[in-house]
């Protein structure tokens, strides 16, 4: 029986998204991860990697692009509708919620697969509250509140929110497509050169393999939609990897499977969770682990609820928006990335300084203070205590 198109890209997200879960399984490729050891420790590899990933995408897809494959100003990412406070927002809610519940949305998948139940509680949470801020009740909020604040970049004389665009208004360059050529390469060899700059980045190979594996896998996803799966009469969404507003499709088509048809991002939630689930089985890393108290849970629920509503309102997460997104040279995506790192990071620091036994708001000051966002004081801020 020959498949249709949709049932072509599905079974191509599918495979790719099971190379993707296996690999981050073995190397344990996790952003929320990469900004711990670089806020607590100074360990910056796995954040290179996180970062070689967005520069082989880059590269890749602009390369696919440039060659004449597709165009990436189809992708949602590259709307002349910017919806700055979504992505400043949903950003900084995500990175809470990441690091409240252990993981971005990739790295709930993979642990998933790999036989963690809390992971299966945060991406359940994350589920709901993502179809809920897509279609249900918490859409009220995002189109009544978060999206009235969208900037027509029309009225601005910008077709769309790449940097080749804005690059193009400000020096009255009017060769659109040389601008995006030479951005890609600066931008894109920007994030690869930091990568290989630190010597014992070189000497990780696992960091390495995820860095190129993650960016490649975003690359095919951009060619599996935009080339495989193109046909005038059957056409697909244009799309690449993402892993939150996905994991709520997945629910809803799980609860109407006779009524649903799967699409490239639903089968790459499966393929995700099944690559790892292989992954942990062959490498005898299986394990079935649960809460460890009833904070543990509340923390994780939190956690998933913060990451569903930001990662739709800011229209992606570390992957959807750091990775894919970025890899379209948008606009959006780097403020989303920014705000994601600056939210996990103060989460971070505001809970180290809550087991000094400060109030909330000491923490926040000091953690605040760390980041460099707020000046020192020198002693402990009374307030909130």
């Amino acid at each position: 029986m020959e498949l249709e198109n949709i049932h072509v890209v599905a079974l191509g997200g599918f495979l790719v998204a099971v190379v993707f879960g296996a690999v981050a399984n073995k190397t344990n490729f996790c952003t929320m991860g990469a900004v711990s050891d670089w806020v607590n420790m100074g360990d910056k590899r796995r954040l290179r990697a996180w970062f070689l990933a967005i520069g082989v995408a880059i590269v890749g897809a602009q390369t696919l692009q440039a060659i004449g494959y597709f165009d990436l100003g189809e992708s949602i990412y590259l709307t002349p509708n910017f919806g700055w406070l979504g992505h400043l927002l949903g950003g900084l809610l995500f990175g809470i919620g990441m690091t409240l519940g252990s993981g971005c949305g990739q790295r709930t998948l993979v642990r998933v697969g790999a036989g963690n139940l809390k992971s299966l509680v945060v991406m359940l949470m994350l589920g709901i509250t993502a179809y809920m801020t897509l279609r249900g009740l918490l859409a009220l909020l995002r189109v009544n509140v978060i999206e009235l604040t969208n900037v027509d970049l029309t009225s601005y004389a910008l077709q769309a929110q790449g940097m080749a665009d804005v690059i193009a208004a400000v020096s009255g360059f009017v060769n659109i497509k040389l601008i995006s050529v030479v951005t890609a390469a600066i931008v894109g060899l920007a994030f690869v050169i930091f990568a290989f700059a630190s010597a014992d980045f070189r000497r990780s190979f696992d960091n390495l393999l995820a860095g190129f594996v993650v960016g490649l896998c975003v690359v095919a996803g951009w060619y599996i939609t935009g080339v495989v799966g193109f046909d005038e009469f059957e056409p697909v969404r244009f799309e690449s990897y993402t892993f939150v507003a996905p994991v709520g499709n997945n629910l809803q088509y799980l609860m109407t499977f006779t009524g649903s048809t799967i699409g490239f991002g639903i089968a790459a939630v499966f393929g995700v969770i099944v690559g790892s689930f292989v992954y942990a089985l062959c490498s005898g890393n299986f394990r079935i682990e649960t809460f460890t108290s009833r904070g543990d849970m509340i923390r994780h629920i939190i956690g998933g609820v913060l990451m569903g509503f930001g990662g739709v309102i800011a229209l992606g997460c570390t992957i959807g928006q750091a990775v894919t997104g970025m890899s379209t040279l948008a606009i959006g995506p780097v403020i989303t990335l920014v705000t994601i790192i600056f939210g996990s990071a103060l989460t971070m620091k505001v809970e180290y300084y809550l087991l000094d036994n400060r109030g909330f708001l000491n923490a926040l000051h000091a953690a605040l203070a760390d980041l460099r966002v707020l000046p020192r004081t020198g002693k402990k801020v009374t307030v909130g205590r």
